[in-house]
């Protein structure tokens, strides 16, 4: 009987103590970051022949690539999510058709396993081909999924050797998905025609090119591009402009992305409240070889067609973007009944002037980001007169009062000092 009674509460205590480990448990899951909105990055490693070559501080440019990416992997930010994939990694052969798909997941996109993660890097040996475009649009389906940011970090000491598929085209039609996917480039090799196409694969998703010629170089650069993805950021919201403003998307405060052909004209909506001020700003991309000579216009219209204000800005070829912006603030209705005032709807009318030579492909369109705010409007009396030259006024008149006094003044000395010769 007292086997039985001590049997009884030994199975109690254990039952009420699993319920109290599976009570705290279920909180503890509750605050572990979600793993849809974690911050994704893929490590897009070139392992092709060339990779061999030993220029980088003596080193192979495959050795100076492991040792970055090892030490990257140690320094990954909590909640990243990192995954590593390479391009012309196994097949060594001759056989184009083949070699242009040599492109795997070496380590998938998720929670980091370090020791793993290293294991498999330190497999890779220089062996084929160049697929960059294909890598990408593998790195691309990698990362689908969930509401963070992504992040491609391209890492390669050549030109994709793999056409027709352009890598460029690739990483533009990646960006016209809307989905906000960033690719940078990083070039072991100081080569103008490397240089041009890494430029226009990151330009095309706002990303970055770096030239990197020393192992210390790579390792910093790859750990800085890894820690910016785990940087808060504010993700754009696709949209798509219309071509009058009767059909245009209507416009919360935000940043927006969008795409405009050569010759067209996209247009928005934003109710604007009486005591706002709508503030809008539009960078426009040069995501491909263009004509010199362009510029951005961007006018904030009513619904009858009357232009309210605009902003517009040109270039010459010396800039990769090209940005201007207006502000419109709408005065307090005066209402004696107290209610509220309806709003007034803005269009926003976004042109350019870009044009590419006859070779080059007009879509999809150039990459636009536009920003929408809404802030109390200033105070008439004081902060409206700062837009132009109101407070300037004060300077100006000043400085015209000084050089009055001091002609006077010299004048006078001048005078002086005649007479004092003549007398003498």
């Amino acid at each position: 009987m007292i086997i039985r009674k001590r049997l009884r509460a030994g199975v109690c205590l254990a039952l009420a103590t699993l319920a109290a480990g599976l009570g705290t448990a279920v909180p503890a899951a509750a605050d572990e970051p979600s793993t849809a909105t974690s911050p994704k990055v893929e490590l897009v490693l070139d392992v092709s022949g060339s990779m061999r070559a030993r220029d980088i501080d003596g080193e192979s440019r495959m050795s100076a690539a492991k040792q970055a990416f090892n030490d990257t992997l140690d320094a990954v930010p909590e909640g990243v999510q990192l995954g590593i994939r390479t391009l012309g990694a196994d097949y060594p052969g001759d056989d184009r058709k083949v070699g242009c798909k040599d492109t795997r997941q070496l380590y998938p996109v998720g929670p980091l396993d370090r020791t793993e993660a290293k294991t498999a890097v330190a497999t890779l040996a220089p062996t084929g081909w160049t697929p960059i475009g294909p890598a990408l649009l593998g790195a691309a389906d990698d990362l689908d999924g969930g509401d963070g940011t992504r992040r491609i970090v391209l890492i390669t000491d050549g030109e994709d050797t793999c056409g027709p598929l352009d890598p460029c085209e690739v990483a533009r039609d990646i960006a016209a998905r809307g989905v906000h996917l960033v690719i940078d480039t990083l070039g072991l090799v100081p080569n103008a025609k490397i240089r041009q196409q890494l430029t226009c694969i990151a330009e095309a998703t706002g990303g970055t090119y770096t030239a990197v010629q020393h192992k210390d170089e790579l390792t910093h650069r790859v750990k800085q591009l890894v820690d910016r993805a785990a940087e808060p950021v504010v993700t754009p919201v696709a949209t798509e402009g219309a071509g009058s403003c009767s059909a245009a998307p209507e416009l919360k405060p935000g940043l927006y992305t969008d795409r405009e052909t050569f010759g067209q004209h996209r247009w928005y909506r934003v109710d604007v409240k009486p005591g706002q001020e709508l503030r809008a700003s539009v960078s426009v991309a040069a995501d491909r070889a263009v004509n010199n000579d362009y510029g951005v216009l961007l006018r904030a219209v009513t619904v009858h067609g009357r232009e309210i204000v605009r902003g517009s800005e040109s270039g010459t070829g010396r800039t990769d973007a090209i940005s201007t912006g207006l502000r419109y603030p709408k005065a307090e209705a005066e209402d004696d009944e107290g209610t509220e005032a309806a709003a007034e709807t803005v269009c926003l009318q976004l042109s350019h002037s870009f044009s590419a030579p006859a070779n080059v492909k007009t879509t999809p369109g150039m990459p636009v980001e536009l920003t929408v705010d809404l802030v109390d409007a200033p105070d008439e009396a004081s902060d409206v007169a700062a837009f132009g030259l109101g407070r300037g006024w004060w300077l100006l008149g000043a400085l015209a009062l000084t050089g009055l006094l001091f002609g006077i003044l010299f004048g006078w000395i001048s005078r002086w000092r005649v007479a004092v010769w003549r007398t003498n």
